[in-house]
């Protein structure tokens, strides 16, 4: 079967199309249209397609991350969304928690009292409520109050309504019934329940979530609608597949419904593509690496796998999310990140980024102001005359004009200037890697650092060096490793059970019972996928913590049953993740299940390798910087397409490729793989 994988990100749309029974693969990468995002992934799959000799017809599935629901909430873009309540706790997603995100800020902006995903309004309140330990009834939902609520909200001009009661995930049939009533009020709007987007106690973030998920649901749906219909026209009739945060990919129908999972869609097949790329040469702590044109994405790997983030830490834009979400560290760095004099005189890099549109100045495309892509090519580390394959010929002089203007205010040099900028970047995504492993008691050192993403090659080494890694894996294909990602994965979804129980009384029984009712739950959605059930696999863990803590972690259950060794594996995680264990009593606070349909995906890529003498292509200046100075040095240029299997490259040298270009400085050598990969040492 013929499948493809299609990333869209904020400069670049990635593409691949890989053959499972004959392994043949063909990329492609064009630019995004940010305005139209479907429309780059549509002209890009029938380009791609056209160039492999293969009929759109003949393309059986399509997977695909999204940044759509990402963008939705970081631009404040979404539906006039409402909300219906228990009567007393209207405003609860104003309230929040008593932490502050910034403890000493007297000018502080709290995300959701500053702008907040439902307007207070919006947020209509009805009679009803369910009690502690099992959810039973005190009082009965007031139906008609419902009734009136949905009517009044229609009549505002809300299309999306969240339904968040008290104790629902416990029992969600107060959400369900004031669900159905809405739909039945209001039948174009969306209509979420917080237990169905995931139950889980802590009332502030549940409802939160929910609230988000009913702001982006109608955005994300005519998306996801517009782009099968696309597809559809275009010819290509493989079924459409979705990345979600989780790392398992889900049929378009379940993302629509869901649309708050897909928050990393992107970012979480990138993570998977750097996996994929370290287990080709058997690395199994990583570091993945992955630097665009806007932003750059930390992802943490270790023996257990692809670390997932902590409660604590699942957010979105400073906004509390109750999902599975990848562990995933994000810092405006990337190409199109500026350079620019601050208010105090300050040189800074970033956040703020040149785009698709205009672009960095090198582009020609309108954008003026000097960018990381720009200061590169000053110092002779892109090829303007090779930058993607040559067929998007760089301008040399307007990065010279754009990297000037900037060392003019400065006072500086036009080379210290472009390397001040490369020099900041690096630091910044230095910066981020640390909060991702030494803050989190990994030791950077210990790690391989897969680099990938238009730019990540450029910088890893740099990067590698304030890190004191050791080595770095640049896959195959590391321009569309987010494409290559999305046909690494699987389909897979989550869900949960608030259960709580202390240990000395815990529930073997029930526990075991709840494990496996989640687990037919979310098969029941694979076979409704088309996975078989010899495809599908069930893991099951559960979320605990001492006595008096705020917060859990997660520990996993082998065989999927409940055992008293789960909680000594939690010591162990605690010690871990702190530093320390202790010998208070164990609380286990929700039971997690994560159902997984295989799938056929990418497996090692065919190697053709060649002769160095094939892979030499020239030699030109380039700008490093060696023992504190400034120097220029003669670069050999290399084809990566041509490099010979474990003959090394003493740097400093330059790999260019069609999606990337990767820079190996001096002290440095590279030597190309059987694997496919690239791998620089120091």
């Amino acid at each position: 079967m013929i499948v493809a994988g299609v990333d869209i990100g904020g400069t670049f749309t990635d593409l691949m199309l890989y053959d499972t029974d004959g392994q043949d693969v063909h990329v492609h990468k064009v630019r995004s249209t940010p305005s139209e995002p479907d429309r780059a992934m549509i002209d890009g799959l029938l380009e791609l397609c056209a160039a492999a000799g293969v009929a759109p017809g003949q393309v059986g599935a399509v997977y695909h991350g999204t940044t759509v629901a990402t963008n939705a909430v970081l631009t404040f873009r979404g539906a006039t969304a409402g909300m219906i309540t228990n009567r007393g706790f209207r405003d609860v997603v104003h309230i929040g928690r008593h932490q502050r995100p910034e403890h000493y800020s007297i000018m502080l902006d709290i995300p959701w009292q500053a702008r907040p995903f439902v307007e207070r309004r919006h947020r209509k309140v009805v009679g009803g409520r369910l009690v502690p330990p099992r959810g039973e009834e005190l009082e009965p939902l007031d139906e008609a109050g419902v009734r009136q609520a949905a009517q009044e909200l229609r009549e505002a001009g809300v299309d999306a309504v969240a339904v968040c009661f008290l104790f629902s995930y416990l029992n969600p049939e107060h959400e369900r019934r004031a669900a159905a009533i809405v739909a039945e009020e209001m039948p174009d709007a969306f209509v979420t329940a917080s237990a169905e987007v995931f139950p889980q106690f802590r009332e502030f973030e549940r409802f939160t979530t929910a609230a988000m998920n009913a702001f982006i649901g109608p955005v994300t749906g005519r998306y996801l609608e517009r782009l099968a219909a696309s597809l559809h026209d275009a010819g290509i009739p493989g079924e459409l597949h979705v990345m979600m945060s989780n790392g398992g990919v889900a049929s378009a129908a379940q993302a629509a419904r869901r649309p708050v999972t897909l928050m990393l869609s992107g970012p979480a097949a990138g993570v998977l593509g750097g996996l994929w790329a370290g287990q080709l040469d058997g690395r199994q702590r990583l570091i993945t690496f992955d630097v665009g044109g806007t932003s750059a994405d930390i992802g943490i790997v270790t023996e257990r796998g692809v670390l997932e983030a902590q409660a604590r830490d699942t957010q979105v834009a400073g906004y509390p999310l109750l999902v599975p979400m990848v562990d995933i560290h994000t810092i405006g760095a990337g190409g199109g990140s500026i350079a620019y004099r601050d208010h105090g005189g300050a040189f800074r890099v970033g956040p703020r980024s040149a785009g698709a549109s205009p672009g960095p100045a090198c582009y020609g495309s309108g954008g003026t102001e000097p960018t990381v892509t720009d200061a590169n090519v000053v110092l002779g580390r892109i090829d303007p005359d090779r930058f993607l394959g040559g067929e998007m010929p760089l301008h040399r002089d307007r990065a010279v004009a754009a990297v000037q203007g900037l060392a003019d205010q400065l006072g500086l040099g036009l080379l210290e200037t472009a390397d001040g900028v490369i020099t900041i970047a690096n630091a910044n995504m230095a910066g981020a890697i640390r909060s991702r492993t030494i803050q989190k008691g990994h030791d950077p050192r210990e790690f391989s650092l897969v680099a990938f993403g238009g730019a990540g090659p450029l910088h890893a080494a740099d990067v590698a060096d304030i890190l004191g890694t050791r080595e770095v894996l640049v896959p195959p294909f590391p321009g569309i490793t987010a494409a290559t990602g999305l046909l690494t994965s699987d389909l897979k979804y989550d869900q949960m059970r608030t259960v709580f129980m202390v240990q000395g009384a815990i529930d073997d029984a029930r526990l075991d019972r709840e494990l496996a009712e989640t687990a037919a739950e979310l098969t029941r959605r694979l076979l409704d996928d088309g996975v078989t059930a010899e495809d599908i696999t069930i893991s099951g863990a559960l979320d605990c913590r001492y006595i008096g803590q705020g917060y859990e972690l997660r520990v996993p259950l082998p065989g999927n049953r409940f055992s008293e060794a789960a909680l000594e594996e939690f010591h162990q995680l605690h010690r871990q993740e702190y530093g320390h264990a202790f010998t208070d009593p164990i609380e286990v606070v929700n039971l997690r299940v994560t159902a997984t349909g295989i799938r056929p995906k990418v497996e090692r890529l065919p190697v053709h390798p060649g002769s160095m003498q094939e892979a030499l292509i020239g030699e030109a200046d380039g700008v490093f910087r060696v023992d504190g100075a400034l120097v220029t040095l003669p670069t050999r240029h290399y084809d990566r397409a041509a490099l010979p299997v474990g003959e090394p490259i003493a740097g400093p040298a330059i790999v260019f490729q069609r999606d990337t270009t990767v820079v190996i400085p001096p002290g440095w050598h590279g030597a190309a793989q059987s694997s496919g990969n690239l791998v620089l040492s120091r």
